[in-house]
């Protein structure tokens, strides 16, 4: 069976943020795929609601035999495991777990629509993307991340968390 690559963004923004984020790739690393490479942990404002905790992002690179929909399922279990609960869109949470790119794949289904809709409107997600892929294009706007990046109209500051 082949194996994948995906980006994931992760995000913590209630509790012991870096434990969440921590417990998440352990629980990725069981049930997706293993890390091949990740970000710097960057703390950012809400995007959305913003009356709440600053929230810290981080992204990986996994290899994964899963495809999108099962991947995306794994991850869902992996948020509700680990205490998230859907009450209030962009609401604070324990954990946040979103798949930004699945190879060059674009897909859409009830459960996943890849690349994720917005990466080309949040710095929180091109900061990191930058670190980890700056030449990696997407596969629908055919452009590479760190050329996102300078034309995006975010105005939230991400800063890059000392480890």
């Amino acid at each position: 069976m082949p194996l994948h690559k995906s980006y994931i963004l992760l995000g913590s923004n209630k509790g012991r943020r870096n434990g969440f984020l921590s417990k998440a790739k352990k629980q990725i690393e069981l049930l997706c795929g293993k890390i091949e490479k990740e970000s710097f942990v960057y703390q950012t404002a809400a995007w959305g609601t913003v009356k709440q905790q600053d929230f810290l992002n981080q992204i990986i690179r996994i290899k994964t035999k899963l495809l999108p929909n099962e991947l995306m399922k794994s991850l869902l279990q992996i948020e509700t495991k680990l205490g998230r609960v859907r009450t209030i869109k962009y609401g604070p949470r324990t954990i946040d777990l979103d798949i930004l790119f699945y190879d060059d794949l674009i897909h859409h289904s009830k459960i996943v629509t890849l690349p994720h809709p917005a990466i080309q409107n949040r710095k929180f997600v091109l900061v990191p993307m930058v670190e980890l892929s700056p030449l990696k294009k997407h596969p629908a706007l055919h452009k590479t991340m760190k050329t996102l990046l300078k034309v995006c109209t975010d105005d939230l500051e991400v800063k890059k968390v000392e480890r």
